[in-house]
């Protein structure tokens, strides 16, 4: 199973294509107008690697999806096998995460 921060990190790095696509494609519509054959060119092969990358993005979004979904399931199955497990792990969790909330709001 992949990390809580590693799917997070992928959802901020697929955020942040998106937005680097569509600058990328504003910047194409804004010099459309401009004339030269070698700049023709690169714009061309930029439309066609941003294409593909946009590509590659949605089927990397499909395979994180169906990751994240075989993982929920699987914590599923598992609580459902193991409820006092899950029950014990989550109040441990909640007293650490208690006894850190209280020795920082001390600290203050």
């Amino acid at each position: 199973m992949e990390k809580l921060s590693d799917q997070l990190s992928e959802a901020q790095l697929v955020k942040d294509f998106k937005v680097v696509v569509a600058d990328a494609e504003a910047l194409l519509k804004a010099t459309a107008n401009t004339g030269g054959d070698k700049l023709a060119e690169v714009r061309a092969k930029a439309e066609q690697s941003l294409s593909i990358a946009k590509a590659r993005m949605s089927d990397t979004q499909a395979i994180a999806l169906a990751k994240t979904r075989e993982v929920a399931k699987a914590t599923d199955v598992y609580v459902h096998e193991n409820p006092w497990k899950a029950i014990s792990g989550s109040a441990g969790v909640g007293l650490v995460i208690g006894l850190v909330i209280g020795l920082l709001i001390d600290r203050r």
